[in-house]
Protein backbone atom coordinates (compact mmCIF):
# COMPACT_ATOMS: atom_id res chain seq x y z
CA UNK A 1 0.00 0.00 0.00
CA UNK A 2 1.22 3.38 -1.09
CA UNK A 3 -0.12 6.42 0.97
CA UNK A 4 -0.74 9.73 -0.08
CA UNK A 5 -0.34 11.87 2.74
CA UNK A 6 -2.17 15.42 2.92
CA UNK A 7 -0.88 18.05 5.58
CA UNK A 8 -2.21 18.82 8.83
CA UNK A 9 -2.10 22.40 9.64
CA UNK A 10 0.26 22.84 12.28
CA UNK A 11 3.18 25.72 13.04
CA UNK A 12 2.54 28.86 14.75
CA UNK A 13 -1.38 27.85 15.58
CA UNK A 14 0.15 25.06 18.06
CA UNK A 15 -0.06 25.47 21.22
CA UNK A 16 -1.01 23.98 24.86
CA UNK A 17 -4.32 23.70 26.37
CA UNK A 18 -3.20 25.88 29.20
CA UNK A 19 -3.76 25.31 33.20
CA UNK A 20 -6.36 28.18 34.03
CA UNK A 21 -4.42 30.42 36.34
CA UNK A 22 -4.63 29.12 40.25
CA UNK A 23 -5.67 25.98 39.38
CA UNK A 24 -3.49 22.96 39.16
CA UNK A 25 -4.79 20.17 37.76
CA UNK A 26 -5.47 17.23 39.99
CA UNK A 27 -5.07 13.81 40.65
CA UNK A 28 -4.61 13.41 44.07
CA UNK A 29 -7.79 14.63 44.52
CA UNK A 30 -8.96 13.66 47.96
CA UNK A 31 -6.32 14.96 49.72
CA UNK A 32 -6.41 18.72 47.70
CA UNK A 33 -2.74 17.37 46.55
CA UNK A 34 -0.93 17.60 42.74
CA UNK A 35 1.81 17.52 40.45
CA UNK A 36 3.02 20.85 38.89
CA UNK A 37 1.72 19.95 35.38
CA UNK A 38 2.17 22.52 32.28
CA UNK A 39 -0.66 20.50 30.54
CA UNK A 40 -4.35 20.05 31.95
CA UNK A 41 -5.59 16.43 31.67
CA UNK A 42 -8.23 15.49 29.89
CA UNK A 43 -12.25 14.91 31.61
CA UNK A 44 -11.06 12.33 33.91
CA UNK A 45 -7.28 12.59 33.61
CA UNK A 46 -7.50 8.75 32.21
CA UNK A 47 -5.93 7.17 28.55
CA UNK A 48 -9.62 6.57 28.23
CA UNK A 49 -9.88 9.86 27.62
CA UNK A 50 -9.17 9.41 23.95
CA UNK A 51 -12.01 8.76 22.29
CA UNK A 52 -13.11 5.15 21.82
CA UNK A 53 -10.12 3.57 24.14
CA UNK A 54 -11.46 1.23 26.71
CA UNK A 55 -9.65 -0.47 29.92
CA UNK A 56 -10.94 -3.10 31.42
CA UNK A 57 -9.61 -5.78 34.48
CA UNK A 58 -9.75 -9.51 35.76
CA UNK A 59 -8.03 -9.07 39.50
CA UNK A 60 -7.52 -12.52 41.41
CA UNK A 61 -6.58 -11.91 44.54
CA UNK A 62 -6.66 -15.17 47.07
CA UNK A 63 -3.64 -15.33 50.17
CA UNK A 64 -0.86 -16.27 48.00
CA UNK A 65 -2.30 -15.75 44.66
CA UNK A 66 -1.78 -11.90 43.57
CA UNK A 67 -2.29 -11.12 39.88
CA UNK A 68 -4.26 -10.46 37.06
CA UNK A 69 -4.97 -8.97 33.65
CA UNK A 70 -5.99 -5.49 32.20
CA UNK A 71 -6.84 -5.14 28.65
CA UNK A 72 -6.26 -1.88 26.66
CA UNK A 73 -8.99 -2.10 23.85
CA UNK A 74 -7.96 0.95 21.06
CA UNK A 75 -11.71 1.43 19.37
CA UNK A 76 -15.50 0.07 19.24
CA UNK A 77 -15.10 -1.79 15.81
CA UNK A 78 -12.94 -4.59 14.53
CA UNK A 79 -9.60 -4.03 15.01
CA UNK A 80 -8.21 -6.99 12.71
CA UNK A 81 -10.44 -5.03 9.48
CA UNK A 82 -9.81 -1.33 10.60
CA UNK A 83 -6.19 -1.52 12.20
CA UNK A 84 -3.97 1.47 13.51
CA UNK A 85 -1.03 2.98 13.32
CA UNK A 86 1.39 1.88 15.84
CA UNK A 87 4.43 1.97 17.24
CA UNK A 88 7.33 -0.26 19.87
CA UNK A 89 9.96 1.16 21.90
CA UNK A 90 12.11 -1.06 23.81
CA UNK A 91 14.24 0.70 25.63
CA UNK A 92 15.56 -2.24 28.30
CA UNK A 93 14.94 -5.61 26.71
CA UNK A 94 14.49 -7.76 29.92
CA UNK A 95 11.51 -9.30 29.00
CA UNK A 96 8.76 -11.93 27.14
CA UNK A 97 6.26 -9.77 25.75
CA UNK A 98 4.56 -10.87 22.44
CA UNK A 99 3.35 -9.68 19.15
CA UNK A 100 6.62 -6.75 19.15
CA UNK A 101 8.06 -7.50 16.64
CA UNK A 102 5.13 -7.37 14.04
CA UNK A 103 4.14 -3.84 15.47
CA UNK A 104 7.98 -3.11 14.46
CA UNK A 105 8.26 -3.93 11.40
CA UNK A 106 4.76 -2.88 9.87
CA UNK A 107 3.65 -0.25 12.06
CA UNK A 108 0.11 -1.47 13.01
CA UNK A 109 -1.85 -2.50 15.90
CA UNK A 110 -4.60 -5.33 15.19
CA UNK A 111 -5.60 -6.48 18.26
CA UNK A 112 -6.22 -5.33 21.91
CA UNK A 113 -3.41 -5.16 24.06
CA UNK A 114 -3.12 -7.07 26.87
CA UNK A 115 -0.91 -6.88 30.09
CA UNK A 116 -0.07 -9.86 32.79
CA UNK A 117 2.27 -11.48 35.02
CA UNK A 118 5.37 -13.38 33.17
CA UNK A 119 3.80 -16.73 33.12
CA UNK A 120 0.71 -15.86 31.96
CA UNK A 121 2.04 -14.95 28.76
CA UNK A 122 1.42 -17.92 26.72
CA UNK A 123 -2.44 -18.73 27.86
CA UNK A 124 -3.34 -14.56 27.39
CA UNK A 125 -2.02 -14.97 23.86
CA UNK A 126 -3.98 -18.18 23.29
CA UNK A 127 -7.56 -16.16 24.88
CA UNK A 128 -6.76 -12.97 22.93
CA UNK A 129 -6.81 -15.56 19.42
CA UNK A 130 -9.81 -16.64 20.24
CA UNK A 131 -11.02 -13.52 21.17
CA UNK A 132 -10.06 -12.56 17.65
CA UNK A 133 -10.81 -15.47 15.99
CA UNK A 134 -14.31 -15.68 17.30
CA UNK A 135 -15.57 -12.17 15.37
CA UNK A 136 -13.32 -13.14 12.16
CA UNK A 137 -13.63 -16.19 10.37
CA UNK A 138 -11.98 -15.24 7.13
CA UNK A 139 -8.33 -15.21 9.64
CA UNK A 140 -6.05 -18.30 8.59
CA UNK A 141 -8.77 -18.83 6.13
CA UNK A 142 -8.89 -16.28 3.52
CA UNK A 143 -6.41 -14.08 5.07
CA UNK A 144 -3.21 -14.04 7.03
CA UNK A 145 -2.99 -14.81 11.35
CA UNK A 146 -3.47 -12.16 13.76
CA UNK A 147 -0.60 -10.68 15.68
CA UNK A 148 -1.91 -10.42 19.34
CA UNK A 149 -0.15 -8.53 21.64
CA UNK A 150 0.18 -9.02 25.22
CA UNK A 151 2.87 -7.57 27.38
CA UNK A 152 4.04 -8.59 31.08
CA UNK A 153 5.92 -7.74 34.51
CA UNK A 154 7.25 -10.12 37.14
CA UNK A 155 4.97 -10.16 39.65
CA UNK A 156 6.27 -13.20 41.74
CA UNK A 157 7.14 -10.94 44.80
CA UNK A 158 3.72 -11.01 45.91
CA UNK A 159 2.37 -13.58 43.47
CA UNK A 160 2.60 -17.17 43.21
CA UNK A 161 4.01 -16.95 39.77
CA UNK A 162 4.97 -20.64 39.30
CA UNK A 163 0.89 -21.33 39.88
CA UNK A 164 0.23 -19.81 36.25
CA UNK A 165 -3.45 -19.01 38.00
CA UNK A 166 -4.10 -16.73 34.90
CA UNK A 167 -6.46 -18.68 32.79
CA UNK A 168 -8.47 -17.80 29.82
CA UNK A 169 -11.66 -16.97 31.20
CA UNK A 170 -10.05 -14.12 33.09
CA UNK A 171 -9.04 -12.58 29.78
CA UNK A 172 -13.04 -12.61 28.60
CA UNK A 173 -13.71 -11.30 32.05
CA UNK A 174 -11.10 -8.36 31.36
CA UNK A 175 -12.47 -7.54 27.48
CA UNK A 176 -16.01 -7.58 28.69
CA UNK A 177 -15.47 -5.13 31.43
CA UNK A 178 -13.84 -2.76 29.31
CA UNK A 179 -15.28 0.47 29.55
CA UNK A 180 -14.20 4.28 29.75
CA UNK A 181 -13.68 4.28 33.62
CA UNK A 182 -11.91 1.82 35.58
CA UNK A 183 -9.56 1.81 38.25
CA UNK A 184 -6.29 2.44 38.92
CA UNK A 185 -3.83 0.70 41.61
CA UNK A 186 -3.23 -2.84 42.97
CA UNK A 187 -6.49 -4.35 39.72
CA UNK A 188 -5.86 -6.11 36.93
CA UNK A 189 -2.67 -6.89 35.78
CA UNK A 190 -1.20 -4.84 38.37
CA UNK A 191 -2.53 -6.19 41.41
CA UNK A 192 1.07 -8.14 42.40
CA UNK A 193 3.08 -5.43 41.05
CA UNK A 194 5.65 -3.60 43.12
CA UNK A 195 6.89 -0.04 42.12
CA UNK A 196 10.00 1.48 44.05
CA UNK A 197 9.99 -0.94 46.74
CA UNK A 198 6.09 0.06 47.50
CA UNK A 199 2.91 -0.86 46.09
CA UNK A 200 2.89 -0.53 42.38
CA UNK A 201 0.46 -1.25 39.80
CA UNK A 202 -1.96 0.44 37.05
CA UNK A 203 -2.05 4.28 36.57
CA UNK A 204 -3.27 6.06 33.94
CA UNK A 205 -3.56 9.73 33.29
CA UNK A 206 -4.24 12.29 29.86
CA UNK A 207 -2.80 15.43 28.73
CA UNK A 208 -4.83 17.97 26.19
CA UNK A 209 -3.06 19.99 23.20
CA UNK A 210 -4.61 22.47 20.83
CA UNK A 211 -3.13 22.41 17.04
CA UNK A 212 -4.46 24.62 14.29
CA UNK A 213 -8.20 25.55 16.72
CA UNK A 214 -8.33 21.72 17.46
CA UNK A 215 -7.95 19.84 20.68
CA UNK A 216 -6.07 16.62 20.71
CA UNK A 217 -5.73 14.23 23.56
CA UNK A 218 -2.66 12.12 24.49
CA UNK A 219 -3.16 9.21 27.36
CA UNK A 220 -0.90 6.97 29.02
CA UNK A 221 -1.67 3.66 30.88
CA UNK A 222 1.24 1.88 32.76
CA UNK A 223 1.97 -1.34 34.44
CA UNK A 224 4.30 0.03 37.57
CA UNK A 225 7.04 -2.85 38.61
CA UNK A 226 10.20 -1.46 38.86
CA UNK A 227 12.59 0.77 41.16
CA UNK A 228 14.59 1.01 44.09
CA UNK A 229 12.91 3.20 46.97
CA UNK A 230 15.39 5.50 47.89
CA UNK A 231 15.60 6.76 44.10
CA UNK A 232 11.86 7.48 43.90
CA UNK A 233 11.24 11.40 42.86
CA UNK A 234 7.87 13.18 42.94
CA UNK A 235 7.92 16.14 41.48
CA UNK A 236 10.81 16.95 41.37
CA UNK A 237 11.69 15.82 45.12
CA UNK A 238 13.97 13.16 45.80
CA UNK A 239 11.21 11.64 48.82
CA UNK A 240 12.48 7.97 48.58
CA UNK A 241 15.38 9.30 50.17
CA UNK A 242 13.87 10.85 52.91
CA UNK A 243 11.08 7.48 53.48
CA UNK A 244 14.52 5.47 53.37
CA UNK A 245 15.51 7.67 56.22
CA UNK A 246 12.36 7.85 58.27
CA UNK A 247 11.99 3.94 58.01
CA UNK A 248 15.74 3.72 58.69
CA UNK A 249 15.89 0.77 56.21
CA UNK A 250 19.76 1.27 55.44
CA UNK A 251 19.38 -2.58 54.40
CA UNK A 252 17.05 -2.60 51.93
CA UNK A 253 17.26 -3.71 48.01
CA UNK A 254 19.84 -2.60 46.18
CA UNK A 255 19.16 -3.86 42.56
CA UNK A 256 15.53 -2.38 40.24
CA UNK A 257 14.92 -5.92 39.50
CA UNK A 258 11.43 -4.58 37.91
CA UNK A 259 9.66 -3.67 34.90
CA UNK A 260 7.39 -1.24 33.59
CA UNK A 261 5.18 -1.52 30.33
CA UNK A 262 3.70 1.78 28.98
CA UNK A 263 0.80 1.90 26.69
CA UNK A 264 0.48 5.57 25.06
CA UNK A 265 -2.90 6.46 22.70
CA UNK A 266 -3.68 9.69 20.80
CA UNK A 267 -5.89 11.11 18.36
CA UNK A 268 -3.20 13.33 16.96
CA UNK A 269 -2.52 12.14 13.17
CA UNK A 270 0.43 10.91 13.94
CA UNK A 271 2.35 8.19 11.68
CA UNK A 272 4.11 4.89 12.77
CA UNK A 273 7.29 6.60 12.84
CA UNK A 274 6.23 9.69 15.05
CA UNK A 275 4.51 7.32 17.22
CA UNK A 276 8.26 5.82 17.47
CA UNK A 277 9.68 8.97 18.89
CA UNK A 278 6.57 9.25 21.07
CA UNK A 279 7.26 6.00 22.56
CA UNK A 280 10.67 7.12 23.13
CA UNK A 281 9.33 9.89 25.37
CA UNK A 282 8.07 7.67 27.57
CA UNK A 283 11.68 6.86 28.87
CA UNK A 284 11.76 10.73 30.32
CA UNK A 285 8.63 10.09 32.40
CA UNK A 286 9.71 7.26 33.67
CA UNK A 287 13.11 9.20 34.66
CA UNK A 288 11.60 11.61 35.86
CA UNK A 289 10.52 9.66 38.96
CA UNK A 290 13.88 7.78 39.68
CA UNK A 291 14.60 5.49 37.50
CA UNK A 292 18.01 4.83 36.12
CA UNK A 293 16.30 1.76 33.66
CA UNK A 294 18.12 -1.25 35.93
CA UNK A 295 19.86 -4.49 34.04
CA UNK A 296 17.14 -6.61 35.44
CA UNK A 297 14.24 -4.19 34.61
CA UNK A 298 12.17 -4.20 31.05
CA UNK A 299 11.10 -1.16 29.70
CA UNK A 300 8.87 -0.88 27.11
CA UNK A 301 6.12 1.51 25.40
CA UNK A 302 3.25 0.96 22.77
CA UNK A 303 1.74 3.70 20.98
CA UNK A 304 -1.19 4.18 18.80
CA UNK A 305 -3.08 6.75 17.15
CA UNK A 306 -6.69 6.46 16.71
CA UNK A 307 -6.77 9.35 14.34
CA UNK A 308 -7.37 6.90 11.04
CA UNK A 309 -7.46 3.35 10.57
CA UNK A 310 -6.16 1.14 8.44
CA UNK A 311 -8.05 -1.12 6.01
CA UNK A 312 -7.35 -4.72 5.99
CA UNK A 313 -8.56 -4.89 3.14
CA UNK A 314 -7.54 -2.27 0.67
CA UNK A 315 -10.49 -0.88 -1.84
CA UNK A 316 -7.34 0.58 -3.61
CA UNK A 317 -3.68 0.56 -3.83
CA UNK A 318 -3.27 4.53 -2.80
CA UNK A 319 -5.03 6.27 0.50
CA UNK A 320 -4.92 9.28 1.10
CA UNK A 321 -4.08 10.27 4.64
CA UNK A 322 -3.28 12.98 7.05
CA UNK A 323 0.24 13.70 8.19
CA UNK A 324 1.43 15.87 10.83
CA UNK A 325 4.04 18.55 11.06
CA UNK A 326 6.99 17.16 12.15
CA UNK A 327 7.93 21.05 13.60
CA UNK A 328 4.70 20.45 15.94
CA UNK A 329 6.65 17.25 17.31
CA UNK A 330 7.57 19.51 20.22
CA UNK A 331 4.50 20.01 22.64
CA UNK A 332 3.70 16.50 22.21
CA UNK A 333 6.83 15.14 23.25
CA UNK A 334 6.66 17.63 26.13
CA UNK A 335 3.02 16.35 26.92
CA UNK A 336 4.18 12.95 26.81
CA UNK A 337 6.72 12.91 29.37
CA UNK A 338 4.44 14.46 31.63
CA UNK A 339 1.88 12.10 31.20
CA UNK A 340 3.97 9.17 31.58
CA UNK A 341 5.24 10.76 34.78
CA UNK A 342 1.95 11.81 36.42
CA UNK A 343 0.51 8.03 35.65
CA UNK A 344 3.34 6.12 37.42
CA UNK A 345 2.63 8.86 40.58
CA UNK A 346 -0.88 7.61 40.09
CA UNK A 347 -0.15 3.70 39.97
CA UNK A 348 1.62 4.58 43.54
CA UNK A 349 -0.77 6.54 44.94
CA UNK A 350 -4.29 4.87 44.28
CA UNK A 351 -2.21 1.60 45.12
CA UNK A 352 -3.55 -0.58 48.55
CA UNK A 353 -1.18 -2.90 50.69
CA UNK A 354 -1.34 -5.98 49.29
CA UNK A 355 -0.10 -9.11 51.62
CA UNK A 356 0.92 -12.32 49.04
CA UNK A 357 3.19 -15.02 48.78
CA UNK A 358 4.78 -16.09 51.67
CA UNK A 359 3.57 -13.57 53.72
CA UNK A 360 5.70 -10.56 51.79
CA UNK A 361 3.71 -7.60 51.95
CA UNK A 362 3.82 -4.33 49.90
CA UNK A 363 3.01 -1.48 52.05
CA UNK A 364 1.01 1.49 49.71
CA UNK A 365 2.58 5.26 49.40
CA UNK A 366 0.06 6.41 52.05
CA UNK A 367 0.58 3.93 54.72
CA UNK A 368 4.55 4.65 54.45
CA UNK A 369 3.83 8.43 54.55
CA UNK A 370 1.34 8.08 57.33
CA UNK A 371 3.85 5.17 59.96
CA UNK A 372 6.74 7.66 58.86
CA UNK A 373 5.20 10.82 59.79
CA UNK A 374 5.32 12.50 57.11
CA UNK A 375 2.06 15.04 56.54
CA UNK A 376 1.10 14.68 52.61
CA UNK A 377 1.89 18.19 52.54
CA UNK A 378 5.12 17.39 52.81
CA UNK A 379 6.02 15.13 49.85
CA UNK A 380 6.10 16.99 46.52
CA UNK A 381 2.76 15.73 45.17
CA UNK A 382 1.30 19.03 45.88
Amino acid sequence: MIWKLKKFRTGAEASSVPVPSGLKPLFLKERGAAMMNKFASGLNDLITDVQGVRVGHSTLSNGDVQTGVTTIIPHGGNLFLEKLPAAVHVMNGFGKSSGLIQIEELGQLESPILLTNTFSVGVCTEALIEYMLADNPDIGERTGTINTVVAECNDGYLNDIRGMHVRKQHVFEALRQAESQFDLGAVGAGRGMSCYQLKGGIGSSSRLLTFAGQTFTIGALVLSNFGRLEDLVLDGRAIGRELVAAMNDADGEHRDLGSIIVVLATDLPLDARQLKRLAKRAGVGIARTGSYVGNGSGEIAVAFSTAESIAHYAETVISNRLAFHEDSMEQVFAATAEVVETAIAKSLWSAETVSGKNGCERMSLRSVLEDTGLTYDDVAIR
